[in-house]
């Protein structure tokens, strides 16, 4: 297995697929980087370098005690692009993703990279604030601490339904499809789990959306249960300077899962990265 060190020493697992510029997914919470497999595989038949890393604290990466924040997850991309020597990358972040992705242009600029896709992704702040009306209750969170907490294993088979929209009538998603769900979050330490749900509700990346200079692609569902479009999306596409922002109608948030949306996001990700 292929690992890149970050600078605390906590190996990174990564896949590395392929031939061509690099495109490089960062998954959501609390998942792993087998969640793109579908998308790295599409990319790698389409002319393309597919990387994608576990987020340490998961999958195979080491599980440290420190560092769950997304500084961190950041630097820890980064280390990933530099040992690899990668450039002109496509950066593609879904969920948590998207944030490790936003704050990775805001810590390291965008020497390395051609284009960033944020899928589904938490900027610029999950959290509702007087600053952030749009944003979630702080009590959100602590149910979901709560439940990493208490029963991990059922929260996350629960967590699963709205993750892909299984809870909406007529939905097609799979058992087999909630069932990986769970075993991927599974992988995931209870301490990493608890501490990225801070990470992940809690952190401004305002100032790093700022920071974007590259031709960047905002897609999101209108139907997100987890990441609500209005507090996200619909911000981040305002203070990105060169944007593309498209809504996907239905689409749930884990919607590059679930068959009926994944094609309509494959197609958009492929134009984009040949464009």
């Amino acid at each position: 297995m292929a690992f890149a060190a970050a600078k605390d020493g906590t190996q990174i697992f990564f896949k590395d697929w392929g031939a061509g510029q690099p495109v490089v997914f960062s998954h959501g919470w609390p998942l792993i980087a087998d969640a793109w497999d579908p998308q790295l595989k599409l990319m790698a038949d389409n002319g393309f370098r597919a990387v994608a890393h576990d987020r340490r604290g998961g999958g195979r990466s080491d599980q440290p005690w420190m560092g769950n924040d997304l500084d961190t997850y950041a630097d820890d991309l980064a280390s990933v692009l530099e040992n690899l020597d990668l450039h002109d990358a496509i950066l593609v972040g879904h969920s948590t993703g998207g944030g490790e992705v936003t704050r990775y242009i805001g810590r390291h600029g965008s020497r390395r990279v051609a284009k960033v896709v944020l899928l589904g992704a938490i900027p610029p702040l999950m959290l509702r604030t007087e600053a952030n009306p749009e944003g979630l209750p702080i009590e959100v969170f602590d149910e979901i601490r709560q439940g990493v907490l208490t029963d991990r294993s059922q929260y996350y088979k629960d967590l699963s339904a709205p993750f892909y929209g299984a809870n909406r009538e007529g939905s097609s998603v799979s058992q087999g499809t909630r069932d990986e769900f769970w075993l991927w979050s599974m992988t995931v330490g209870v301490k990493s789990a608890y501490d990225c749900v801070r990470a992940f509700s809690e952190t401004d990346l305002t100032e790093d959306l700022k920071e974007f200079d590259i031709p960047t692609l905002i897609i999101h569902g209108d139907d997100d249960q987890i990441v609500p479009i209005v507090a996200s999306a619909k911000k981040s596409s305002q203070l990105v300077k060169d944007v593309t922002f498209k809504v996907h109608s239905g689409a749930p948030h884990g919607l590059p899962m679930v068959p009926e949306f994944a094609e309509r996001f494959n197609n958009d990700l492929l134009e984009f990265a040949r464009a």
